[in-house]
């Protein structure tokens, strides 16, 4: 009985230290001057059906540039502007440091790495992201929605994949 209540007790201790030792590095990180406030992420895609949205057929963009900007609310005016581009899976990531609370702040497609895919669609080409913790959000990812270019003629397996998507709606209605 005194073995069990030895080998709790340093489990318990144990457990303690490192809950202590992840909570000082969690400090330690969080204080840091050199992160940035805000990481926004989101990705770039070739729309290959010309559908408006991902399909399973969907190409993500390697190479696409895009564009942060905050513009003030009341004047319109853009307060800040950062570029970013994709990597090899379409993703892109740019970091901010400082708070935009009274800015409307958007990730644009700027240039498509593609000629056969570089069509924009308004508001397919622009996504909202909220650079400002006065609205619940702690976390400082903010994943914007994915943005599309319009590939110039759809895939030719895109009739059969839009009419089961269709027809999938269709059954639920």
């Amino acid at each position: 009985m005194a073995s069990i209540l030895v080998t709790t007790t340093t489990a318990t201790a144990i457990l303690l230290c490192v809950l202590f030792c992840a909570a000082a590095a969690n400090t330690t990180v969080a204080n840091d001057p050199n992160l940035p406030d805000y990481v926004i992420q989101g990705r770039v895609y070739c729309d290959t059906c010309r559908a408006g949205f991902v399909t399973n057929v969907t190409e993500y963009m390697a190479g696409a540039k895009v564009r942060l900007e905050c513009k003030h609310f009341g004047t319109g005016e853009v307060e800040r502007a950062i570029d970013g581009v994709t990597d090899a899976t379409g993703t892109y990531t740019i970091e901010l440091k400082d708070s935009h609370e009274e800015d409307i702040c958007q990730v644009v497609l700027v240039q498509s790495p593609r000629k056969d895919c570089d069509q924009t669609q308004p508001l397919r080409d622009r996504a909202g992201v909220l650079l400002t913790r006065n609205v619940g959000i702690a976390d400082s990812l903010r994943p914007a929605n994915p943005l599309g270019y319009f590939k110039d003629v759809p895939l030719p397996v895109c009739a059969a994949l839009l009419k089961q998507l269709d027809s999938d709606n269709d059954d639920d209605q």
